[in-house]
């Protein structure tokens, strides 16, 4: 057993992040200044887009997805139950309905498949989600949307730096959301990205995400006076402060050094865990590249004495620092008091029968990678038929 605790994520702050911070600490600028325009540009630029708009969080980042795509009253948005609850919540922050397909379960991403069967004339947009880093089928739900008329809004919170058949995410699809949390590749401690191609969408979330306020001429109805603002649509104060958008500026450039070691890590994984009877690690479709976010594991049931459950607790003992992604979100009480009784998706409950995420972050030594393999695999031993 570790004698300390390993988490599953962590942050990777160097000193130049700090004095980053400190900069604008010290400058006339602390909330939206010009250091929030500088990361908006270098951020596009990384993926590969031509606009970018830094907002408040993850969340807010798929809130405002929703607005700009027109999301409202009496529409279906299609998405994956295998999800933090935010990807759906979006839907219904705009009064729209989430309608959840199955994942495939190779991949454990939303099947295009399972989204074809559910698109009915309601559907108004497809919300994929790039689960543990890994892009979707997105040639496949491109063809969807094309057919259906529909608005693609990419969840990449766990894909920064992915790549799908040589084009990055975040320059595919009408938008495509990133979060920077702690534990995600890049961090502004809270804050999130949306980037599209679309200069009227990248209009519409600037409007939303500042009150729906502007002070643009060129969209105002009146002008009276240099003073003059007009709140054009109901929107909200969802605004990244300087501090942040500096902090994420100086972990930008380290982006693929922190994405180089998420690789390195989950190669070592999947070297020693591909012949364990126990487990089943992740498969990796061809002609993509995983951002890496997440490494998760299914315990095979068959092959063991226990439950998911048991195995997660003794890993705990050992002080490896596993977690659980993600609650099928239809089964969150919320949606089961609220029309989703019915709702099953039998891929994704296996899968959140049987998987564990192990520890993965930059900041990992070879040790502690080490000291993960030898208790996965001590574990499982214990608990073997």
């Amino acid at each position: 057993m570790r004698d300390t605790f390993l988490p599953y994520g962590r942050q990777w702050l160097d000193e130049d992040d700090v004095q980053a911070v400190v900069k604008v600490l010290q400058s006339d600028y602390l909330t939206t200044g010009p250091v929030i325009a500088e990361f908006e540009k270098a951020f596009a630029q990384y993926v590969g887009a031509k606009y970018a708009v830094a907002i408040a969080n993850g969340t807010a980042a798929l809130h405002a997805a929703c607005f700009a795509a027109g999301i409202g009253e009496g529409d279906e948005v299609i998405t994956t139950p295998i999800t933090f609850a935010a990807s759906a919540n979006c839907v219904l922050y705009c009064g729209g309905t989430p309608v959840f397909a199955d994942i495939d379960a190779r991949t454990y991403n939303i099947d295009p498949e399972e989204i074809r069967k559910r698109i009915t004339g309601k559907t108004k947009a497809i919300i994929p989600v790039h689960f543990t880093g890994q892009p979707c089928e997105m040639d496949k739900i491109t063809e969807l949307a094309r057919k259906h008329n529909l608005i693609v809004i990419e969840d990449a919170a766990h894909a920064v730096g992915a790549d799908y058949k040589g084009r990055m995410v975040g320059g595919i699809s009408d938008m495509t959301t990133f979060s920077f949390h702690p534990v995600k590749h890049i961090t502004t401690g809270e804050g999130g990205m949306i980037t599209t191609n679309s200069e009227e969408l990248y209009r519409r979330l600037l409007l939303f995400r500042s009150h729906g306020i502007t002070r643009d001429k060129s969209l105002m109805q009146g002008n009276h006076g240099p003073w003059y603002y007009e709140q054009q649509a109901l929107g909200y104060n969802y605004r990244m402060t300087d501090i942040q958008a500096a902090l994420g500026l100086s972990q930008l450039k380290k982006a693929d050094r922190f994405l180089a070691r998420r690789r390195e890590i989950a190669e070592m994984y999947t070297r020693a865990f591909t012949d364990c009877p126990g487990l089943i690690v992740p498969y990796q479709q061809d002609g993509c590249h995983s951002g890496w976010h997440l490494y998760m594991i299914q315990v095979r049931l068959d092959r063991l004495s226990c439950d998911r459950r048991k195995i997660y607790e003794e890993l705990l003992q050992e002080n490896i620092g596993v977690n659980v992604h993600y609650i099928p979100v239809y089964k969150h009480p919320y949606y089961q008091d609220n029309g989703y009784q019915a709702v099953t998706c039998r891929n994704s409950e296996q899968f959140y029968e049987r998987a564990i995420t192990l520890p993965l972050f930059p900041k990992m030594a070879n040790q502690d990678v080490q000291d993960v393999i030898r208790s996965v695999k001590h574990v499982l031993e214990r608990n073997g038929k």
